[in-house]
């Protein structure tokens, strides 16, 4: 076979990765909460890029500063038709509420004071507003770690207790149960395993009860070992808290040695324990979830929906500082460093406006496609997945994907993530159109919840009932939804509410 030489003039379409076109899809994919820190580390590094000051819907005077300020897109709203309506601007100007640059009041010091003359209490003496933090008038909060400590260090002498046991502290997690092994604790320390167990018994008698605990019969015991009701009959109990999880009453009995009664007092005492004695010392505050996209309900019954302006980052290029550095930078590398920052602070711009625009679009085809969900509630969701979205609104299926993760839309039943609404279909026994798998899932659990004692459902009856009413669905599927709701099963449910606790 000869080889020879020759050239071809081929043409073809590729998508080149920029970095720019890499930051809008990052950008996408971001919480409101990675978003603000992203940009506000862009804040720090680009010198042309600055935050937008001005009140919500600007002034003709803004407006007209060549500042290369990204569109307002977070003060639209968008109804179903999907033409954005302008929200109403502030007739009040909140900036001039509070004199932050009026001079103090200058104190005069205070005349030298006689003897047995009288002074004015320092506290009632005039203060500069700028001394006067009140952030120095809060109490810290007390963690659990230094709770612990705190008793440490009044009942423990011994140094190498106080070391073992400071380590063992630190291994509590916020419900009080100790996560690390106690020979990998004294191995870490040089110390010996006896010595180890020593200071957890010690840390073990602190308050609250059941604290440094390995796992909750631990705990279990050790409260009741405080209330001296520790005894054999309660300490099998403990060693099968599996059983009691079932409810099976009858094995515990034999396994206790006790009859009916006592056995029912003996869970009793173990119900007014507390499973996670370190969640009430120190634990962080909830934070609240803020939602991206708000929905609501317009008077002729239509759905207006707009993006969470708290939640937007604004931010402004500088153009006119651009200008006058520009004209005074003579080396190449200042002249390919403005530029390069010139041009990051115009596609973060863009990048954000596109990115609240998509969000918004997305919003709204969920709001029109789960119509239904916000009028009648959770029954009435539909199914639905990407691909319908980003087929409604012309977009690739990985950007909705990109758009609705770590988002959330609030609306008039409350506040869901964007994924909520993507369920799977179940078919329907008659043919018709499919049930959202969420909505088949509150049906089941509305039917358990409404069983009598007497007519305790199982798996199978409820298939049979959900078929009745027009869901094709399998057994299994049943028992899936159903443990995804942790719900036990028929018999556990039986020996639950046939039992006199």
């Amino acid at each position: 076979m000869a080889l020879s030489q020759k050239l071809e003039l081929r043409q073809s379409q590729s998508l080149v990765m920029t970095p720019q076109l890499m930051q809008a899809i990052k950008l996408l994919q971001l919480s409101n909460l990675d978003l603000t820190a992203y940009v506000e580390e862009e804040l720090e590094r680009n010198p042309l890029l600055e935050r937008d000051e001005r009140p919500e819907g600007g002034s003709a005077e803004a407006d007209e500063e060549p500042r290369g300020a990204a569109e307002t897109t977070e003060g639209a709203h968008e109804p179903l038709d999907g033409k954005p309506e302008t929200s109403g601007d502030f007739d009040t100007d909140l900036t001039n509420v509070y004199q932050e640059d009026a001079p103090a009041a200058e104190v005069p010091p205070p005349p030298l004071a006689e003897a047995g003359a009288w002074q004015e209490p320092p506290s009632r003496q005039t203060v500069r507003s700028e001394d006067y933090n009140l952030e120095a008038f809060v109490a810290e909060e007390r963690t659990l770690a230094d709770h612990l400590a705190e008793q440490l260090g009044l009942q423990v002498e011994d140094n190498a207790l106080r070391v073992i046991g400071r380590a063992l502290i630190d291994e509590i997690d916020e419900a009080g149960y100790l996560r690390a092994s106690l020979s990998d604790v004294a191995d870490r320390l040089g110390a010996t395993r006896a010595l180890a167990e020593t200071a957890l018994k010690l840390i073990q008698s602190f308050d609250p009860p059941g604290i440094g605990a390995r796992d909750l019969a631990e705990c279990l015991a050790i409260q009741l070992r405080e209330r001296d009701r520790l005894d054999p009959a309660m300490e099998a109990l403990l060693q099968h808290l599996d059983l009691l999880a079932k409810r099976d009453l009858a094995a515990l009995r034999r396994i206790c040695g006790v009859d009916e009664e006592d056995l029912v007092e003996m869970v009793a005492e173990i119900r007014a324990l507390n499973p996670r004695p370190g969640a009430g010392l120190g634990s962080a505050p909830v934070q609240p979830v803020i939602p991206d996209v708000l929905v609501r309900q317009a008077p002729d019954g239509t759905w207006l929906i707009e993006l969470n302006s708290g939640t937007l980052p604004r931010v402004l290029v500088n153009q006119g500082y651009y200008a006058t550095v520009a004209r005074s930078s003579r080396r190449d590398g200042e002249k390919a460093f403005l530029t390069d920052c010139f041009q990051t602070a115009n596609w973060l711009v863009k990048s954000l406006d596109q990115r609240a625009k998509t969000i918004l679009r997305v919003a709204a085809e969920i709001v029109r496609q789960q119509d239904a969900f916000l009028v009648h509630g959770v029954e009435h969701l539909r199914p639905l997945n990407l691909r319908s979205i980003a087929a409604a609104i012309s977009m690739h299926e990985s950007t909705v994907s990109r758009v609705t993760s770590n988002k959330y839309i609030s609306t008039p039943r409350g506040i869901f993530e964007m994924k909520y609404f993507f369920t799977a279909s179940i078919a329907s026994a008659t043919g018709g159109e499919g049930h959202s798998a969420e909505a088949v899932r509150h049906r089941i659990k509305a039917l358990i919840d409404d069983e009598s004692t007497d007519a305790i459902l199982s798996d199978d009856t409820i298939v049979q009932v959900l078929k009745n009413s027009g869901i094709d669905i399998a057994r299994r599927t049943v028992a899936k939804y159903r443990e995804s709701l942790r719900i036990p099963s028929s018999v556990q449910r039986r020996r639950e509410k046939h039992a006199a606790f």
